[in-house]
């Protein structure tokens, strides 16, 4: 039988502290954002942020802390505080539909862009006024998934430590460089000055991608700009980058989401820069 909870009142102040942090100005204010589910848990329980754990307080219920015994001894490992906590507690700080018994608490995690620019990173994703959390968490987790060195987050983009941004990269939050705020500008004109090309990915692109494969211009270190969900990259913005390249629709679908066409702008990079010639070969 799984042991019974020791936390089990909604109202206890460990249990409003951590309800607070899904909301922006608190997280902002306390530098800590919430990690649900098993896979995110365990993923923040194995990290570092500065030199200290990621993972600083878990809250379990019994049913979780018999399912996942692994992810209780990380955490104690890390040195968090680990609360056994009742379903209703759980409940009460989670912010899905349907908990999955673990919540954590994790320190901010992002990284300062200029630490990013002398990594001399060979694939980026750039979210330039990305606004719809679940897009940009899905964005980081295919950016994690086809090798990416980084993403970077502009200032008029979504929250990093947004939940639905969390679950949504279902731990990818933890793999790879994420820098946030910083102004397209700066993001282009640097990322180029360290030798990386800059492709925004449009519907109104001059070039398709395959035509940019064929050319094989792929194969040296590119950052990617994503525009919003629902009106793509401003001028200003197409303006700055070396090139404005489409996805081709061989079918009959009107366009592809911001994820999906994500993904395939960075995996046609990662192919083009893993063979011969290409700058990870």
């Amino acid at each position: 039988m799984p042991p019974a909870p020791e936390l089990i009142s909604p109202r206890s102040p460990r249990v409003s502290a951590a309800k607070r942090l899904a909301r922006r100005n608190f997280r902002g204010k306390e530098r800590l954002f919430l990690a649900e589910g098993p896979q995110a848990v365990r993923e923040a329980a194995a990290h570092h942020t500065g030199g200290h754990p990621t993972l600083v307080e878990l809250f379990t219920t019994p049913d979780a802390a018999d399912r996942y015994p692994d992810i209780l001894a990380a955490a104690h490992h890390a040195g968090a505080r680990v609360h056994l906590a009742d379903e209703t507690v759980v409940a009460e700080i989670s912010t899905t539909v349907t908990p999955q018994g673990l919540v954590g608490v994790c320190r901010f995690l992002d990284t300062p862009f200029e630490e990013i620019v002398a990594a001399r990173p060979r694939l980026v994703a750039v979210l330039a006024h990305v606004r719809d959390p679940g897009n940009a968490g899905t964005v980081l987790r295919c950016a994690d998934a086809a090798g990416a060195d980084a993403v970077v987050l502009t200032d008029a983009s979504v929250d990093l430590y947004n939940p639905k941004a969390v679950r949504a990269s279902v731990g990818s939050h933890f793999h790879l460089p994420v820098a946030v705020g910083v102004p397209v500008e700066t993001a282009v004109g640097r990322l180029r000055e360290a030798g990386v090309r800059i492709v925004a990915a449009d519907g109104a692109g001059d070039d398709d991608l395959d035509t940019e494969l064929d050319r094989g211009t792929m194969g040296g270190p590119t950052a990617w700009v994503f525009g919003n969900e629902a009106w793509g990259l401003p001028e200003e913005t197409r303006s700055l980058a070396d090139a404005v390249v489409r996805v081709p629709i061989h079918g009959k679908a009107e366009s592809l989401n911001l994820a999906t066409a994500a993904a395939v702008c960075l995996y046609a990079s990662a192919r083009a820069q893993r063979t011969t010639g290409g700058c990870r070969a």
